[in-house]
């Protein structure tokens, strides 16, 4: 069974990592901290490493997913202002058309409102997502963009062993848009197709016979990308995707979200199962 790993966002701006883990910046000295740590995530990508190393030569491919934003970002703070207090909105904020309508925020660059109120009314058309203001993370070239290093050094020993390189697939690169999924921003740019649906990821994961699905946030960018797959995969054969629930997490705050999506993966015939579970 040609058996392939789907990788979402493994990053150390998305785990709980204990402080013994976390550098040191040489500029400042001070820690280098997760910037969206999610609680759950370092034991998570712990056991995807160990399933790593059990496969071995089992597994097939490795896809590896990296949410990869600049620092002024729609959904990061820097980008916007809020009209009471004149500074950046705190990190969690939701932000409506209506209320940027409204003057409760805006831009901060002045020229950007009409792109961003076009952008805030797609998004809240398709029903899926409100903008959420999230701390600056997985900000390209930092710490916190890098892959959790227990994990990264067990997909360093798989290449080894296997001569097979990891295939990376970065997202989130375009400012002006939400990309929360691995195979589709939520409000696709057309100028920019790096934000339309990624077919040739999607008949890559279909060319294999069973995909086995871990990462973070499970409650977010793995949610996003299961619907995408489940959507939108050529063959239609959802039962060859498997969750790895004990390597999945949501973000705090988010967990229905999380429980939901497991509860509608199950009913539309993908598989649920542990890393153990997994031969």
């Amino acid at each position: 069974m040609r058996t392939q790993l789907l990788l979402i966002d493994p990053q150390n701006d998305f785990c709980d990592l204990p402080e013994a883990w976390w550098p040191r910046s040489p500029v400042t000295g001070e820690a280098l901290r997760p910037a969206l740590p999610v609680a759950g995530a370092h034991a998570d990508l712990q056991r995807v490493a160990a399933l790593v190393k059990r496969l071995g030569a089992g597994l097939d491919a490795v896809t590896l997913t990296l949410d990869s934003h600049h620092r002024i970002d729609v959904a990061h703070p820097g980008f916007w202002r809020e009209a009471a207090t004149g500074q950046a909105p705190s990190p969690f904020t939701a932000i409506t058309a209506a209320e940027v309508r409204a003057g409760r925020f805006a831009p901060r660059d002045p020229a950007a409102l009409p792109r961003v109120l076009a952008y805030l009314d797609a998004l809240e058309a398709t029903g899926r997502y409100t903008l959420m203001v999230w701390p600056v993370h997985c900000q390209m070239g930092t710490w916190g963009h890098a892959v959790h290093a227990g994990l990264q050094a067990a997909l360093d020993a798989w290449s080894d062993a296997q001569g097979r390189a990891v295939a990376v697939v970065t997202k989130g690169e375009n400012p002006w848009t939400e990309h929360y999924s691995a195979l589709q921003a939520e409000v696709p740019d057309a100028a920019d197709a790096r934000t339309a649906l990624n077919t040739a990821l999607l008949a890559q994961l279909d060319a294999s016979e069973r995909v086995l699905i871990a990462g973070e946030a499970g409650s977010h960018c793995v949610r996003a990308t299961v619907e995408h797959l489940a959507a939108h995969l050529p063959s239609g054969r959802l039962d060859k995707l498997v969750l790895l629930t004990d390597c999945i997490s949501p973000v705090g705050g988010f967990e229905a979200q999380q429980a939901e999506f497991l509860r509608d993966c199950q009913a539309r015939g993908l598989r649920l199962a542990t890393a153990e579970e997994i031969a």
